[in-house]
Formats: C-alpha cells, structure tokens, sequence
C-alpha cells in the first residue's frame, strides 16, 4: 500500500511541474528564437520546441524515475503486459495526476507575468466535438504504440530513447493542433479544463477521456498482439 502512495504522490509531482513547465514552452521559444536571431527560419520553433521537450524529459527521468503523467501511458503499459501496475494502483495514480494538472494549471496562471498569459494555456477543441473525437483517438493510438514501441523495443540507450520519445510527441503535437490541441494526455485537459470550469462537460470528457482512453488502449492491445509478453515460468517442483 505504502509503495502505491509513494507511486502517486511521485505521479501528482511529476505532472503538477510537467504542467507548469510545459505551458511556458512557447515562451521559452519565442526567447531562444529573439536570442539566437533566427526569426524568420521556418523550421527553427519546432527544432527549439523539439530540443526542450529532449531536455525537459531527459532532466524528469533522473528527477522522477519511474513517475508518470499520463494515465492513458500508465493503463496502457498494464493493458500491454508490462509488470508494474494493477488495477488497484492504477486507480490511486490516474486521480493523483490529475489533481497534479489541475494544480499545476492553478499554479502557472496565478505566478506568470501578465504580459505572458496570453502565450500560455492547455489544449482546446478547434473542431466540432466529434472530429475531434475521432482525431483524439487516432492521436492517443499513434503516440501510445510509438511510445510503447521506443521504450520496450527501441534503442537500448536512454538518451537515444528521450530523443525518439520528443521527436514522436512534437510531430503529433503539430499533426493535432488543428483539431484538439491536442492533448493526448487526459490529466493534462482535465488541469486547464477545471482552470476554465469545463471540466465536467460532456464534450471534455468526451474527446479527452474517453476517446483518449480508447485510443490508448487500443494501441496497447495491438502493441500486445505483436509482442506478446513473456509468459511466467513454471517453477520445477524439486524431487523428493
């Protein structure tokens, strides 16, 4: 029970300074681009956004090892086989990270500048609620199998995985960001939907639960298909 709380309370720090971090990417960015004089390089933002987001998540392993701040990544890593998880402790963790949102949410928008508020914020349906829907789930199926394929079977080296791991969430990220943000993570929505008060609105919990959750799921039992997991061995009963 003890280590389940401790996986929790590891969960909701993670996505509360996740959530802080990630909001002020664009900022960062538009800095680094002023700094480094490279307005007018088309491809410049997403190298930038890129490169943080390696960072960023190369710096929250170290810091937060085994912690997560997805609840469609931790119930697929179970769904896909992985031991770790069980039902129970999932159903401690998935609530721990999205009070951890909600906070980190609450938190950047009471400290940021004013002058920098408008530069921050969470994903937003652009679409109407059934494409985005349909586009929540293809985006949550797509990062879901890339990560489980990059972490369970990918490069050995750990740097090699962050880099795989960013490259995969950017472009998603920009294939999505015309429809739902995108989110891909529901911690993440339900954190600056209950900092706008649309947290408990059906098309919230519609595009961002459970179509992420059916995308997500999906991904993993498709990931468990082509790599089944190791089935436990028999232990030898010793001969009399």
């Amino acid at each position: 029970m003890m280590g389940v709380v401790k996986s929790a309370i590891g969960d909701m720090l993670m996505t509360f300074s996740w959530v802080v971090l990630s909001a002020t990417f664009g900022i960062q960015t538009s800095a680094i681009i002023s700094a480094g004089d490279f307005q007018g390089i088309s491809w410049a933002p997403l190298v930038i956004l890129t490169s943080l987001i390696f960072v960023y998540v190369s710096i929250f392993t170290v810091i937060f090892g085994s912690a997560s701040f997805n609840p469609t990544g931790s119930a697929a890593f179970y769904v896909a086989g992985i031991p770790g998880d069980t039902l129970f402790s999932l159903a401690i963790r998935l609530p721990a990270q999205a009070a951890g949102a909600a906070g980190g949410a609450l938190a950047i928008m009471e400290f940021i500048p004013e002058k920098y508020k408008h530069m921050i914020g969470g994903p937003s349906l652009q679409v109407d609620v059934h494409t985005g829907a349909i586009a929540e789930t293809i985006l949550s199926f797509g990062i879901t199998f890339a990560v489980l394929l990059i972490i369970l079977r990918g490069p050995r080296r750990l740097l090699a995985k962050t880099f795989l791991l960013a490259l995969a969430t950017i472009s998603f990220v920009v294939a999505g960001s015309k429809y739902t943000g995108p989110a891909m993570n529901p911690a993440i929505a339900f954190g600056w939907a209950y900092m706008y008060s649309s947290h408990n609105t059906w098309d919230h919990i519609y595009v961002y639960w459970i179509s992420s959750f059916v995308g997500a799921l999906s991904a993993a039992l498709l990931f468990r298909s082509i790599f089944p997991p190791p089935r436990p061995q028999k232990k030898k009963q010793k001969k009399a």
